[in-house]
């Protein structure tokens, strides 16, 4: 090996050299940053904030003990600010519960969105009555999910079939005298 691949062999060994102790340095700063103590012994624990002080942790309540399933999903709808959502979604998916098996067959909920359900009946008899009963749909909704979640309900009632179908399609409103 000559002098000059000598001297190239040392520089590059002292640049990784350097390299790694950049790096190890920049690790060291992201765990103490994170309030890591690598290679040093742990610092103790300290006391939660609601323990007086000379109690030891036993075997009462704690904010570590496990919780049920249902509180659990309570806390995590909760946290994210679903409460109304799931409301609605449990009267519309007990709507023949709510309403009765009668009106629950001609009369379906369609969508919820900002406080407005909409509601579609078979036939337009059956939209004039529950229009008719919408003050005791809404005193029923507000006993299930709670003041102010349904603030309006909206019927509406069967769509005609739609002619703006086919190949050769004509442009224009289309027969508009034959439902109505």
């Amino acid at each position: 090996m000559s002098p000059d691949d000598a001297a190239r062999a040392r520089d590059e060994e002292q640049e990784a050299a350097a390299a790694a102790a950049l790096a190890l340095a920049r690790a060291r700063k992201a765990a103490a940053d994170k309030g890591l103590r690598p290679g040093l012994k742990p610092l103790r624990r300290r006391r939660p904030a609601n323990q007086p002080q000379g109690t030891p942790s036993g075997s009462g309540p704690d904010a570590r003990d496990p919780m049920l399933i249902g509180e659990q999903l309570e806390k995590f709808v909760a946290d994210r600010g679903w409460e109304v959502d799931v409301a609605v979604g449990s009267v519309i998916g007990r709507w023949p519960q709510l309403v009765g098996p009668d009106i629950a067959e001609h009369v379906q909920p369609v969508s919820f969105e900002n406080g407005i359900l909409t509601l579609r009946a078979v036939s337009t008899a059956w939209a004039t009555q529950m229009r008719l009963l919408t003050s005791v749909l809404l005193g029923r909704l507000e006993e299930e999910v709670g003041a102010g979640t349904v603030t309006e309900v909206v019927v509406t009632g069967p769509s005609g079939p739609t002619w703006a179908k086919g190949r050769r399609r004509a442009p224009g409103r289309g027969p508009r005298d034959t439902y109505g």
